[in-house]
């Protein structure tokens, strides 16, 4: 039998409001002043309703950029983002798997061994080893590239984990009934184990494409040119200098354009993504 308390209904739904409140405002006042022009922002009080100048400031920033900071239009910035989430969120859930599967179902000598040398790598963030990266992707010849962006941060030992974590709960009764059918391998890799993993790919998707669509530290060093800028280094490179000196009504729309992929991919994945970490901690 299901209690009635309103008061405790109540205060869950208050603290629940004043959460959304708080996490939703600043997004408002982001939004209010990216339709506003520069006087309006800088005025006291700045106005907290959208102004009149939404088509304009959009227009500009995703054409031609901003005229005091980086002139490099966010539209191309926007797809060199796109183009790095997807390539470190494909590439990572592609090698990863296919890691985890060889480390699971394949007896080689030095198997956990390999394992273990790939998940200790966890305590070597790209931080730590940023000067030593930076070095191979200078040699290769691949700075100021799309494949400079993604390539170095495409291998992951959480979703190799993860994924080898998976898979060893898998029953050993798949794998057999496979063989003696005749299926190799290859075929109980894509017959069986990839459709069982789907919702954990999905998941993993999400969160390895908010990682790829944040990064900061990698892209600030490889990229010299604005035509390779990552939409999170033209909201920097658009700070000219003191507060009285930028645009922030440009700057306002290149954030709210910058935060809109990840939220839609969050949304529209959001079942997936529910379902994947249930399944995970299972």
């Amino acid at each position: 039998m299901v209690e009635n308390r309103p008061v405790r209904d109540f205060l869950a739904h208050a603290v629940l409001i004043t959460g959304v409140l708080l996490v939703a405002f600043p997004l408002w006042v982001t939004f209010v002043a990216s339709t506003l022009t520069f006087e309006q922002i800088v005025s006291v009080p700045m106005p907290l309703w959208p102004g009149d100048q939404f088509v304009h400031n959009y227009t500009q920033v995703l054409t031609s950029g901003s005229e005091k900071g980086s002139s490099a239009p966010v539209g191309t910035m926007l797809v060199n983002s796109l183009i790095m989430a997807l390539s470190i969120a494909i590439g990572k859930i592609t090698i990863s798997i296919l890691s985890a599967f060889a480390i699971v179902y394949f007896r080689f000598p030095g198997r956990s061994f390999f394992f273990w040398s790939v998940f200790v790598t966890l305590m070597l963030p790209v931080e730590v080893r940023i000067i030593p990266t930076f070095k191979v992707a200078a040699d290769l010849g691949i700075l100021d590239s799309h494949v400079g962006l993604a390539m170095p941060l495409i291998a992951s030992a959480t979703a190799t984990f993860l994924f080898r974590q998976f898979f060893m709960t898998i029953p050993d009764e798949l794998a057999e009934a496979a063989r003696i059918d005749g299926a190799g391998p290859v075929r109980f890799f894509i017959d069986v184990v990839l459709p069982l993993s789907k919702t954990h790919i999905a998941a993993l998707f999400v969160i390895l494409f908010i990682y790829g669509w944040n990064q900061y530290l990698w892209p600030l060093l490889i990229t010299t040119s604005e035509s390779m800028y990552t939409v999170v280094i033209g909201i920097k490179r658009m700070m000219a200098g003191g507060d009285a000196a930028n645009e922030w009504h440009l700057i306002m729309a290149t954030a709210m354009m910058a935060l809109m992929p990840p939220a839609l991919v969050v949304i529209l994945m959001q079942k997936w993504f529910v379902k994947g970490l249930v399944e995970t901690e299972k």
